[in-house]
């Protein structure tokens, strides 16, 4: 498909980097325009974790309507997408999940949220990001990476209903299931107006960025990753691509990352939201460095982030994406009520 469009002077990479900084611009400055979070519609503050569930619901839903339809019309397949893997490994998913939550409690943000504000000059969600980083990379190629392997050797097979969509009702059914529980989130929330119809352009990102990957830069003879938004898989590429960019070429996570921070930054700037800050102290320093460690190596073991597995994750109707956001909220909710009832010990909690 890629040829018909006669970019002549761009490779499908080349192109899928342009692709995702656009993707990235809008995904940063309308999530830092919203506040958009799932740790805040899970276990953020009593007063906005309603309204910010709402919008999540919001984006989840347009997500699926989008992503199914290209599947109903067959513009993608994931078939061969490791989301439907028949052998699911439950125990590194959930393992992962729950450090993904438990770290996204202690910093105070998923990492997405994270990266929006790095660019709206925050320096503790920089430092995590780096360190969030360095930990997945360490657990996809590093010295985490055999214990990753041997965790994943624990699989339950699920032959060929590794999803929604091999049930019965099939794949409408099931997407009309999901779609009107996210709804009724969205209508219970009472949130904005204004927010949830910037919900629906952050869900029409996901459908977008799968059409685009997927389709619209797809050459047999080039191919790249089919991939829509993440945040775990593409901060380790970024923190690759740093350090050797000679030898390896920027790619689609490179773009996304970058479009979110400058996306965010430009948002910050037009809103004058941009302010430095950093930590307030030593016990504050190690509680975020220890939550961005817990983070990166539980997105690698989980599949994916907030978004990765559920955002984007959802919407493919997999099962093991639906496990993974599963666990996510449990590791936060756990961890959210040791902390709240622990006498002794009191977080260094801030933005």
């Amino acid at each position: 498909m890629f040829e018909q469009f006669g970019f002549e002077n761009l490779t499908p990479r080349m192109a899928s980097v342009i692709f995702a900084l656009i993707v990235g611009l809008a995904f940063g400055s309308i999530s830092q325009h919203i506040k958009f979070c799932f740790r805040r519609s899970i276990v953020g503050e009593p007063t906005e974790r309603k309204s910010a569930r709402g919008v999540w619901f919001t984006a989840l839903a347009t997500a699926i309507i989008g992503t199914q339809l290209l599947v109903f019309y067959d513009f993608i397949s994931f078939a061969d997408h490791r989301f439907f893997n028949s052998d699911i490994p439950l125990v590194t998913i959930a393992l992962g999940g729950i450090m993904f939550g438990a770290g996204m409690v202690l910093t105070r943000g998923c990492i997405s949220r994270l990266i929006v504000l790095t660019g709206t000059g925050n320096i503790r969600a920089f430092v995590v990001f780096i360190i969030f980083a360095i930990s997945a990379h360490a657990t996809l190629k590093g010295i985490f990476a055999p214990l990753r392997v041997w965790l994943g050797s624990f699989t339950i097979n699920l032959g060929g209903t590794a999803s929604f969509s091999k049930l019965i009702g099939g794949p409408i059914f099931w997407s009309i299931i999901l779609v009107c529980i996210s709804l009724f989130f969205a209508y219970k929330s009472k949130a904005k107006i204004s927010h949830l119809i910037f919900a629906i352009f952050i869900g029409l990102l996901i459908p977008l960025s799968w059409i685009g990957t997927g389709f619209i830069l797809f050459d047999e003879f080039d191919p790249i990753p089919f991939q829509s938004l993440s945040f775990t898989s593409p901060s380790s590429d970024l923190l690759f691509w740093s350090i050797a960019s000679t030898s390896i070429p920027a790619g689609f996570g490179v773009g996304l990352i970058g479009g979110v921070i400058v996306g965010s930054f430009i948002s910050s700037i037009l809103k004058n939201e941009f302010q430095w800050v950093s930590f307030n102290s030593h016990k504050q320093t190690k509680q975020y460095l220890f939550g961005a460690l817990l983070m990166g190596s539980g997105g690698v073991l989980a599949g994916g982030c907030t978004v990765g597995a559920g955002l984007a994750g959802i919407p493919t109707l997999s099962f093991a994406a639906l496990f993974a956001l599963l666990s996510v909220i449990f590791g936060a909710v756990t961890v959210k009520s040791l902390i709240d009832n622990l006498p002794n010990y009191k977080p260094s909690f801030a933005y």
